[in-house]
This record gives structure tokens, sequence and C-alpha cells, in this order.
């Protein structure tokens, strides 16, 4: 099933671009907002799987108007205008 709405669970996904290339993981959920870091290493992606997910200054906010869609996988975003 496909969703917008960001939720804790949504930790550890990847991000892809409305052209389907991986930009980023989901390494928090706060406060409805999803912290994406741009170059996850393998420790960054083993933390997020656990839920001890942490952003950090490197990783950025994710609105939830940029979200296209949320699956069981994959976390992808609208086409930009």
């Amino acid at each position: 099933m496909e969703r917008t709405n960001i939720t804790d669970d949504d930790e550890g996904k990847r991000v892809l671009n409305a052209n389907g290339d991986e930009i980023g993981m989901v390494t928090e959920v706060k406060d409805g907002k999803a912290y994406v870091d741009p170059d996850p290493g393998i420790t960054d992606k083993l933390r997020s799987k656990l839920g001890w997910g942490d952003a950090d200054e490197d990783d950025y906010i994710l609105e939830r108007d940029r979200i296209d869609t949320i699956t069981d996988d994959e976390v992808r975003l609208k086409h930009e205008l």
C-alpha cells in the first residue's frame, strides 16, 4: 500500500528522486519530518534499521509536500517543477 505520510517505520528506507535514482536514506523521523542522509555509510544503515537512527548536521529535512509515495521499501519524491 502506498502512502505519503512519514512515520517512524520509514527510518532506514531509501529515498529516490522522481526518476528512480537513489539520493539518500531516511535516518530519523521526528515530529512528522524525515531526516535524510545523502551519503549513508553501512553504520548509518544498520543503526536506522535497528531504530537507533539519529539525524546529524549532514542530514537534510524532507518536507511532506515533496513526497510522492512511500512503499514498504522506499520513499519516492515528486518531480521538480
